[in-house]
């Protein structure tokens, strides 16, 4: 699949201090040029050529504003943003709306994955002036000192669904800030107390961690479970792979009681299996969607993340690991592979997604009609294809159909009156063949550039799989992204956050700590000294730069520019919370290296949480599952001796599901151990020490003695 790059990461254009006409297009109109055509950002450089007088976050746009008394609107969005586009084509490229733009504001656009920061503060200010929910494109007017006072999401270009036409709306806006300064001012002094507000308060000196936010979360989430198609509440319905992470937790957890919790397996399952075969997974090519519009899992908005599909490839493979099914297996391999194939650089980076788009329509590459998909296929093919993928029910979006696994296998080869293994290699040809056709359209746009904390997670991802599946080629794959990472985005100590052509942009804590975990997974199925060395590094520029004293970690560094607020999170949203993430990195570094000062950080930051993990644990998944490795240390296990016999206990091991389990095999010869790993020793071919947090057993140079102790219930 050669997809499209959105813009690519390569710019040669020079940067220009005004707007300028440059040239016509084909159709005759003027081609304008603004300032974003120098930016880094391919979302940016598609709206370089938009007649909005556009200018990137900055100083230099504030003191525009300041010194021409205007108000500044922002706008913030994405690349693979359907309702981006659809705002820009019917608003940012009309040059009546242009003019208005030009004429009563300074006009900045943001790209919301570059800089987070930015979004998260304009989306809560969003939230608290309209008392409604955030999302993309984001609408902001703000003060020339960067206070908002009036936002939205998408306005459309005439009145409708209640939402007044963006022109006459802009007009309206530049008015209220000619003419009401006082309330205005009144306005943003309460929303900066409003912000100040949000702030966690300090824990209580005497604060007691117990496991009941373990308990409520897993009631919650069996409250909101969806018992006919998995998931969890109502449409528009998300993957939510922290949740099904915890739910396996839970399972594996009880395993050894009188009841296990076999409920909480079977709401992982079904929702694991209801989105894979559903419309949120592509059925040809591999790789998720975003959400789905329905409760049934069958339509999507078309838009590929690359953090949706790097959390969910780690939660399909440990569902193999813990349940045996080669089903998660095959989910697990087809999302890996197409990472690999789709969203890999050559230079080894992961890209950060796929337009929802193509050919200006929403879905228009994936979607087929009846007639197409019988021309490509034989008789027998199409038959087994279109009750397998539903295209013998009505069509299911806009006039066709989205594949989805309308029917089991087996239920296939009953119908037709065909053994079940003479239906699969049909299918596959099928699949092969429409593939190949689907490779004849126009692509969707792809976002080429490289997102530090999203190669993160999926180095992570990929680590978790390689280790379940056995798969070197994902080994290969992470260590790639690692490699580029270090080389790029890496340079005296600290990241930058994003590189597409350059590196770019002060890094968030989440570059920093989804960095290390995924170092600190990549450890577990090929260790290398360098990188557990380099997951300390990051770890300590994150204590360094992001911690409070306080108790956890802010968004942004001590040396990040000044914001509205300084953002302080704890939730999950559609990637997991840095301060999470942050805790059980700390953790588990802080046990394999005896480094007292990260856990007692660790320990810091979960109690910093405490107050809204208390009230909304079902929110905070992975902050939960720091919790759950402070109150019940993880075990580690190291494996000394040859290189050949510990790789042959690491496989073993990795067949078994402990999600509270390190496991590193590290050759004799290795150098540059810290001292926590280096004094233990290799005694023979194979020798394994057991730990459970900082408290070692003594040492095991027997395989089946190994398997033993590691079953054996924890006291």
């Amino acid at each position: 699949m050669d997809v499209q790059p959105a813009g690519g990461c390569e710019s040669t254009a020079v940067y220009w201090n005004v707007m300028e006409i440059r040239h016509l297009n084909a159709d005759g109109t003027p081609r304008y040029t603004n300032r974003l055509i120098g930016e880094t950002s391919p979302y940016l450089r598609q709206h370089a050529h938009n007649p909005v007088e556009w200018h990137p976050w900055g100083d230099e746009a504030f003191e525009l504003a300041r010194a021409r008394g205007r108000p500044v609107h922002l706008s913030v969005g994405y690349a693979a943003c359907h309702w981006c586009h659809v705002l820009a084509a019917e608003s940012f490229e009309d040059e009546a709306t242009a003019r208005v733009l030009n004429e009563q504001f300074i006009n900045i656009k943001v790209d919301r994955e570059e800089r987070p920061d930015v979004d998260r503060i304009y989306q809560i200010a969003q939230q608290m002036l309209t008392h409604g929910p955030g999302g993309w494109p984001l609408t902001m007017f703000l003060t020339a000192e960067g206070r908002p006072f009036f936002g939205g999401t998408y306005f459309p270009p005439e009145p409708r669904h209640g939402l007044p036409a963006f022109r006459d709306l802009l007009l309206r806006v530049a008015q209220y800030y000619r003419e009401h300064h006082e309330e205005m001012h009144a306005q943003t002094e309460a929303l900066a107390a409003a912000f100040a507000a949000i702030d966690v308060p300090p824990p209580a000196t005497d604060l007691e961690l117990t496991d009941a936010p373990l308990r409520l979360a897993r009631a919650a989430l069996e409250r909101a479970f969806d018992g006919r198609y998995g998931g969890f509440g109502g449409a528009p319905k998300f993957p939510h792979p922290g949740s099904l992470e915890r739910l396996l937790r839970h399972w594996r957890d009880s395993a050894e009681d009188e009841q296990p919790d076999l409920k909480a397996l079977y709401m992982a399952g079904l929702t694991l299996q209801r989105m894979a075969g559903g419309g949120l997974n592509d059925q040809l090519a591999g790789g998720f969607y975003r959400y789905c519009t329905d409760d049934r899992w069958l339509i999507p908005h078309f838009e590929k993340m690359l953090y949706d599909n790097a959390w969910l490839l780690a939660v399909y493979a440990e569902a193999y690991v813990a349940t045996g099914d080669v089903f998660y297996a095959n989910v697990a391999d087809h999302t890996a592979g197409w990472l690999q194939a789709q969203m890999q650089s050559a230079e080894g980076g992961y890209y950060s997604s796929l337009d929802a788009d193509a050919a200006g329509q929403e879905g228009a590459y994936y979607v087929w009609d009846r007639e197409e998909v019988g021309s490509l296929l034989t008789a027998e093919e199409n038959a087994a294809f279109s009750l397998r993928y539903g295209l013998d029910a009505p069509a299911n979006f806009e006039g066709t159909w989205h594949l989805h696994a309308a029917r089991s296998v087996e239920d296939v080869a009953q119908q037709l009156r065909q053994p079940p293994d003479r239906i699969e290699p049909l299918l596959a040809h099928a699949r092969g063949k429409l593939l190949e056709a689907r490779e004849r359209r126009q692509h969707p746009g792809r976002d080429e550039k490289i997102l530090t904390a999203w190669n993160g997670l999926a180095i992570r991802g990929m680590a978790i799989a390689a280790r379940a599946l056995g798969c070197e080629g994902l080994v290969d794959s992470a260590e790639r992204a690692l490699r580029f990472v270090r080389r790029a985005l890496w340079r005296d100590g600290r990241l930058s956050a994003t590189y597409c052509g350059r590196a770019h942009l002060n890094a968030y804590l989440d570059d920093y700590v989804f960095l290390a975990d995924g170092v600190l997974e990549l450890q577990q199925v090929r260790f290398r000294s360098d990188e557990l060395a380099f997951a300390r590094e990051l770890t300590e520029a994150a204590l360094r730069h992001f911690a409070d004293p306080a108790g956890g970690f802010f968004f942004t560094s001590d040396d990040h520019e000044a914001l509205l607020h300084r953002l302080k999170t704890f939730s999950d949203e559609a990637i997991p919370a840095g301060n999470g993430v942050a805790a059980r990195v700390l953790l588990r570094l802080g046990h394999l290296f005896g480094e007292s000062r990260y856990l007692e950080a660790a320990e810091r930051t979960v109690r910093a949480g405490w107050a809204p993990l208390e009230q909304y644990p079902q929110a905070h998944m992975t902050l939960l599952t720091a919790l759950d490795e402070l109150l019940h240390p993880p075990q580690i296990v190291i494996l000394r001796g040859e290189a050949s016999a510990i790789e042959v206990w690491r496989r073993e091991l990795a067949r078994l599901y402990g999600p509270r389990r390190l496991v590193l095999a590290i050759p004799a010869d290795a150098p540059d151990l810290p001292p926590a790993l280096a004094q233990k020793a290799p005694r023979g071919p194979a020798t394994a020490y057991v730990c459970r947090g900082s408290v070692c057993a003594e040492p095991i140079d027997s395989f089946a003695e190994l398997i033993e102790t590691l079953r054996a219930p924890v006291s």
